[in-house]
Parts: structure tokens; sequence; C-alpha cells
């Protein structure tokens, strides 16, 4: 039965934008939800992270779609938002007078059930202590708000939303009434109810059945048990973690967010659960980047190994395997490694531009799909083989098979490494003979070579030498800038980059080398602000093809942490590591970049932040402890 559609509980042009940084996220390695601190889930994509939102209000707060929960009387609260310990169960308080309540989001999560296949939304809501009347608003827009739906409600407590491509229903223990959402979105549901202490209703979201029907009704017991079982994966999860060291709730925090933006079929790690939250407010630097990036690769298996997680090593490098089995058999048709992939695997991420869209706080274009799959950055075999050296010498043997697929990319790599590229930041102004670009072409011919070495492997040893030694007299030639003493963005230049910082890492100099030095203390003249690490200058880097200002790079303070440390400076590196928690949002999680007044900047949560910043915080700890043991003994 359709019901009368009644007019809208809350004006939906009076919602606002959220800050980025005041939202938590939930999942089930499939998709990740955005929860603001005021009740709403502003951001899911069904039933994949690469999947076309369902909600999506954080791009459009007008018609993006929205799932909220939140005190009836919208004022006159306080809200609070955490985990429940050790997990990625997020809770979310409200304080009042009269009561207290609060919302438990989750995504049910167990890989080895049938359960997961559902991809199940949860949100049981509880009032604590008092009284409390809510407000339950459901409006999904699907295929981010391009597609309309059929809302149907089938009892006084069962919905379902209905397009061609995908249905969903909202299964709820309170009765539920259509409502027109306004600025032509189809209709969604809501409910108002009230809760005294100790009582509890929820709501669940899942894929309708193949014939259109809700499924069957889940109970207060069942959701508890569903409740339970999440607590308890966590919980086993974590429990791995072999990190003892300094700040360890924060490598577990930053654990259990890489967790969650791996992609449980094939083991890939996400860049971020989201697309298109911007650089710079009001400008063009707006990227989707629920891909994953062949960049990460050593990142992600150093950060991992670091900390106990073998599992998840294997499984992405069994990801990372197949990526270049699929290369080679493109190479012999002039093809090469691609930057980014999708979660499955494909390499065909056309990037398109949904102009009906506003952005968020108006910051358009709103993209999906990811250009920079078809640039050249030759960058990514050094991280690439980095990645297979470390798995290599701290994990499994890699096998033959994998070693004769990457014998020829070295190859393909040792013909191209002498032309330009589009870079690690991946500009769209033009190629340049970027110097982070030639340092890891040569990390790649030096893993190489240990590798063949270390396990007696067949190799062209010659080539490799010959090139490998040729990009380092290069670099050290042509990548160096006396005015500036320091290396350079590229061949020619004048312009810092914080991507050099990583030349001692990656063990192309030496930690208290000279050059390193200068170039640390130039970087830190330049381009550091308050302990944060901007990646360049737009004014005298090569051109990135975009407008406007974006904010400090929060990987590239890290890396900063990591170069301070190699060079013997841990009281600076610690009082920026210091800093740079303070500017986690209130969960611990850190978006792409830092903004002029502290805020969070573009997609948000940013893996390869968080991966930064475990091996920063490993590193560092290592280097004290070697520093105390070295001064006991003597």
């Amino acid at each position: 039965m359709v019901y009368p559609i009644a007019s809208s509980p809350q004006p939906f042009s009076q919602r606002r934008y959220l800050p980025i940084e005041d939202h938590g996220f939930i999942g089930d390695m499939h998709t990740a939800a955005l929860v603001g601190v005021n009740g709403t889930i502003d951001w899911l994509c069904y039933p994949h992270f690469d999947s076309p939102s369902v909600f999506a209000a954080i791009l459009d707060a007008h018609k993006g779609g929205y799932f909220t929960i939140c005190p009836a009387d919208e004022d006159g609260h306080r809200v609070r938002q955490m985990y429940h310990a050790d997990t990625n169960i997020l809770i979310t308080r409200f304080l009042s007078p009269g009561g207290v309540g609060e919302i438990q989001d989750f995504m049910p999560v167990d890989p080895a059930s049938e359960m997961q296949r559902a991809h199940r939304l949860v949100r049981r809501v509880r009032a604590t202590r008092g009284t409390m009347r809510f407000r339950m608003l459901c409006a999904p827009a699907f295929d981010y708000a391009r597609a309309s739906h059929v809302t149907r409600l089938h009892d006084s407590c069962c919905a379902t939303f209905h397009t061609e491509a995908l249905s969903l229903a909202l299964l709820a223990q309170q009765p539920l009434q259509t409502f027109d959402p306004g600025n032509g979105m189809s209709p969604g549901v809501y409910a108002e109810f009230t809760l005294n202490e100790g009582e509890e209703t929820s709501f669940v979201l899942q894929r309708a059945g193949d014939d259109g029907s809700p499924g069957q009704p889940l109970s207060a017991g069942d959701i508890e048990q569903l409740y339970q079982q999440t607590l308890a994966y966590w919980r086993r999860w974590i429990a791995r973690c072999t990190y003892r060291g300094r700040w360890q709730e924060v490598v577990r925090r930053s654990a259990l967010a890489l967790k969650l933006m791996t992609f449980e079929p094939t083991g890939a790690l996400i860049a971020a659960p989201t697309t298109s939250l911007p650089e710079s407010i009001g400008h063009g630097r707006n990227w989707d980047y629920r891909y994953t990036w062949i960049r990460d690769a050593s990142f992600t298996l150093f950060a991992l190994l670091r900390i106990g997680f073998t599992e998840e090593a294997a499984r992405f490098m069994d990801w990372i395997e197949a990526r270049c089995r699929e290369s080679c058999r493109e190479i012999g048709s002039g093809g090469s490694l691609r930057v980014l992939y999708g979660i499955d695997g494909r390499s065909d991420l056309r990037e398109e531009t949904l102009t009906h869209l506003e952005g968020y706080r108006g910051s358009r274009p709103v993209r999906i799909g990811n250009g920079a799959a078809d640039q050249l950055q030759l960058d990514i075999y050094g991280e690439l083989m980095d990645a297979i050296f470390l798995y290599n010498r701290d994990a499994t043997p890699i096998s033959y098979d994998l070693w004769n697929n990457l014998t020829q990319q070295l190859a393909w790599l040792a013909q191209h490494w002498q032309e330009p590229d589009d870079g690690l930041w991946e500009v769209r102004g033009g190629r340049r003979h970027f110097v982070y670009s030639k340092m890891m072409s040569w990390v790649a011919f030096d893993r190489a070579l240990r590798i063949a070495y270390t396990r007696g492997l067949p190799v062209d040893w010659d080539g490799l030498q010959r090139a490998r030694d040729a990009i380092f007299t290069e670099v050290m030639t042509r990548g160096w800038s006396t005015a500036k003493n320091a290396f350079t963005q590229y061949y020619g230049s004048e312009a810092l980059d914080a991507s050099l910082l990583l030349m001692p890492v990656v063990k192309f100099l030496g930690p208290t080398d000279p050059r390193v030095l200068g170039t640390i203390a130039a970087i830190e003249r330049e381009l550091v602000a308050d302990s944060l690490v901007y990646r360049y200058n737009p004014d005298e880097a090569a051109p990135d093809g975009l407008s406007g200002r974006e904010g400090t790079f929060s990987l590239c303070t890290f890396w900063f942490v990591e170069a301070l440390t190699r060079a013997g400076r841990l009281d600076d590196a610690r009082l920026i590591l210091e800093k740079m928690f303070s500017y986690a949002n209130h969960l611990g999680l850190y978006a792409e970049q830092i903004g002029p007044s502290g805020e969070a900047l573009g997609n948000f949560p940013q893996a390869f932040t968080h991966l930064a910043l475990i091996t920063a915080i490993y590193n560092y700890n290592r280097a004290v402890e070697h520093s105390a043991s070295w001064r006991g003994a003597h």
C-alpha cells in the first residue's frame, strides 16, 4: 500500500553542511557511511565503496539524500560522539536537562556468514537517562541523486525504496509515515517517538528482497546479537595488533580506520571512502578517492607488517600481484602499470562531473571516477618494488612467477625513466622531470637488485645497475639547487617539494647527509607553518592546472616527523607529532589536509595519512628506544 505523503517534518532548505571533521564513520569492509555528530548519515554508497551513493547530503545538502536520527527538539542539547572501545561501533550521544539519549551505529561484520551479504546498516536508539523525544527521517537519493525511486510502506513499520538498479528496505520498530523532502526528491519516510529511561528502538537499512519485499523484521534480541557479534569481531581483530610503544591508542584507532577502508573480497585498500570533498573551499580541487593507488603499496605493507597485521598485508600483496600480471599482459602492446585501480581490479576509471550537485559548501565540481588513472607517474614502480622488497624480507618470499612479471615491469621502466611524467601529486598542468619520480625509479632498480641478490633470482644485473647509477648521478646534479641548498621539485626549478623528505626514508641518501639536512632546512623554512607542512608552494612549483589555495598535507607533516627522527632531532619530532594529534577530529580521524583555522579539508578519512601516522610513530618510538639503549650502554 502507498500511503499519503505528508509535508516535510523538517524543511530540507534549513539543512546545513556539517564541518568535515564533525563526522565519524562505520562500515563492513564493503562500504562505509559517514555519520555526523548531529545523528545524520550524509554519505553512503551501496553496496560497495565505489557504488553510486544512496545518501550524499555532504555533497548537496538540498537534494543529496540523508538518514537522520536526532532529538525532536533540536535546541537545548549537547552532543558527544565516541567509538565503543577497540571497535568501529559509533555512539552519538545527546545530552539535555530532561534526558540523555544515544544512537549506536554499526554495520554487522562477519565475513564467514551469510549476514555479511546483507550489508545492513543498524541504528539502535536508546534513552539512557530521563526521557527524550526523537525524530527519524530517511530520505534516500539513489545514484548520486540522479535516479528517482518509488516508496512503499508494507506495514506500519516497514518501508521499501525501489529503483531499477537497487532496492532498499528500512525495517523499523516504530510506525513510519511518508513525507516529501522537497527539492524534487522522491518521498522519504519519517517517525517521531519518545523513549523513557532504559527503552530502546532500532532502524535497519538493508537490501530489499528480489521480489521487492522488505525482509523479516528484527527483534530487539536480534539487534543485540548483531551488536555483540560485531563488537566481538572488532575486538578480536584489534587484539592482533603487536605495537606496544608510545601512543598505542592512536596507532590502534588508525589501524581500525584502515581496516574499515579495506575491501574484504579483494584485500584492496581504498584511499578514502568519499569523493569530491574539497581541498580548497569553492574551487576545483575535488577528487574521487574511492580507489586503490599503487603508490600506497609500500606504505601500506610497512605499516601493517610493523604492527602485526600480516594477514591483511598478504591479502593486499595478492591484489598487487594480480595487477602486476595484468600489466605484463599489456606491456607487450605498449601498456604499463596503472597509477590506480578499482577495488575489484578494473582499470577503467573514467572521470565524470556531476553538474547537478552543488558540492560541499558550494565547492564544485563533484567528480566520480579519476582521470589520474591514465597519467604517467613513474614513481609508482619504486613504491611497488619497495613494497615487494619489504614483503619478501619480512613476511613471505615472493613467487617465481611474480618475479618474472616484475622483471618485465623493470625492463619497461629502464626504457622510460628518462621521460617527464605527471608526478606524485598528479598535476594537470603538464609533465616535468620530477625529482621524486626519478628518485623512486632509482628505488625500483635498487630494490630489485637487493631481492635478486638475497634470493639468487635471475635478473639483468648490468642493465639494472647502469639504470640505477645513472639516475643517482642525474638527480644529484640536475635535481640539486645550489642557491636553495636543497633538492627541488623538478629539474631546472627552484621550487621545493615535501615529497623529498622521503630521501632518507627510501635510503637514497643517509639521514644526516649534508644535502638531506639542507633539504630539510629549506622545507622547514619555506613549506612549514607551525609544524604543518604544505606539499609545495603553488606560486613557485610546476603548474598544477587548478585554482585556489590548498591546506597543509597531513601525510607530509608525518613525513617531516620521519625526516627529523632519522636526522636525530627527536625533541622536534615529538613536538610536531603531539601537535598533529591535536588536529585529529574528536574520534582520532584525519582528512587529507588541514585548513587555515585547523579545519579538515579533502576526502575523509584518508588512508594515506593514517598509514603515515603509524609509520612515523613506529619509527620515532624505535629511535627513542635505540637512543635510550645506547645511552645505557655508554
